[in-house]
């Protein structure tokens, strides 16, 4: 029965993933991030790309389908942390660093992704990404402080903090964030 059980857990995924999506169509957007250098838009305020020579700790996370390994991560001020994000889930998922209301502005943007076919629950169609989303803005992810991975892929993220903010590390596929996907950062 190994295979009805797959199948099962499969349709039943692929269905969560679904429901998790129409759910995030009701989400309130309170800011914009972008695609094409956007999901840094607040720099100074979330922090910026760090340098591995200033690099002193790093951090592993893994992405199972809907959480983190790690509901917050604890950081200095000013520190620069090397990020190494596993996707070990059978979705795609995303570490990307920021605020509330910058996750909530990238929903939107992630959703149109799907809508475009860009993304689908277990796949990213890379010759996409390109796709103008309006404003001059495409689809790729290629922001430094975010990743987003296919199942079984992993990246690093070098991030520099700032001395002050309200930071939270999410996954904004549609539906993920609403789930649980969501870690705090608290800054020492």
């Amino acid at each position: 029965m190994p295979n009805f059980k797959n199948s099962l857990m499969r349709r039943v995924s692929v269905s969560t993933f679904i429901l998790g999506a129409l759910v995030g169509l009701q989400s309130p957007a309170f800011a914009g991030a972008g695609h094409s250098g956007g999901h840094n838009d607040g720099a100074s305020e979330i922090g910026a790309p760090g340098e591995i020579s200033d690099v002193r700790r790093t951090i592993r996370i893994t992405m199972e389908d809907n959480f983190y390994d790690k509901e917050k991560i604890i950081v200095r001020g000013g520190e620069t942390v090397r990020f190494v994000i596993e996707n070990k889930g059978e979705f795609v998922h995303e570490f990307n660093i920021g605020t509330a209301a910058m996750h909530a502005g990238h929903q939107e943007e992630m959703m149109m992704m799907m809508e475009h076919g860009a993304l689908e629950a277990d796949k990213i169609n890379m010759d996409m990404m390109e796709m103008d989303m309006g404003n001059g803005m495409t689809m790729k992810h290629d922001d430094p402080n975010s990743v987003l991975l296919e199942p079984g892929k992993s990246a690093e993220v070098i991030w520099t903090f700032p001395k002050d903010a309200e930071l939270e590390y999410a996954c904004n596929v549609p539906g993920h964030y609403e789930s649980g996907m969501v870690g705090k950062v608290r800054l020492q």
